[in-house]
């Protein structure tokens, strides 16, 4: 019996760790998606955003904006919120990407340069790729701001593997 569970683990090991890999593909394809979107619709997407910021702090603060102090606020914010959003998709990337990569050991130096590489390729292929779509244009200070968000996305992998590593699948001892 015990053979038997041994395979059973093995075997799902054997087919689950390459799977690893598909909430990174489905997060490529997300971005991928939103970049495709021409200028108008992807800044009346983040000016939505923008909005919902402005009217749950009017909420959280007990303040009564107007529908022209809530625009104002918008657009003071906008930009800012499309920046957030870069960071966040592509933190999101990076997490998507190391912890499969640290599943199959790659660890340390090594996984920021092999999970930071691919990203911030990604991020750059991703802007090159936008200057074909109407009303967008490729920019390298998004690279830049993309590679903040891997940056954090890996050391948070990092760090949660050490921790884990430490706690709960540390070895048990032999006694």
């Amino acid at each position: 019996m015990k053979y038997f569970f041994l395979f059973i683990k093995k075997t799902l090991r054997l087919v689950l760790k390459p799977l690893s890999f598909v909430p990174a593909l489905v997060v490529m394809y997300m971005i991928i998606y939103l970049s495709g979107q021409d200028g108008v619709t992807s800044s009346q997407l983040s000016y939505k955003v923008s909005t919902k910021v402005v009217l749950a702090a009017e909420r959280l603060l007990e303040k009564d904006f107007s529908e022209e102090q809530v625009a104002h606020y918008a657009d003071r914010i906008h930009y800012y919120i499309r920046k957030l959003g870069h960071i966040t998709e592509y933190f999101i990337l990076a997490v998507t990407v190391s912890f499969p990569l640290y599943v199959y050991r790659v660890r340390g130096w090594r996984l920021m340069i092999v999970a930071g590489l691919f990203c911030v390729s990604f991020a750059a292929m991703d802007e090159f790729r936008q200057s074909f779509v109407a009303g967008r244009g490729p920019s390298k200070k998004d690279v830049a701001i993309d590679s903040i968000g891997i940056f954090m996305g890996i050391v948070v992998v990092r760090i949660t593997g050490w921790i884990g590593r430490m706690t709960i699948f540390r070895p048990l001892s032999k006694r």
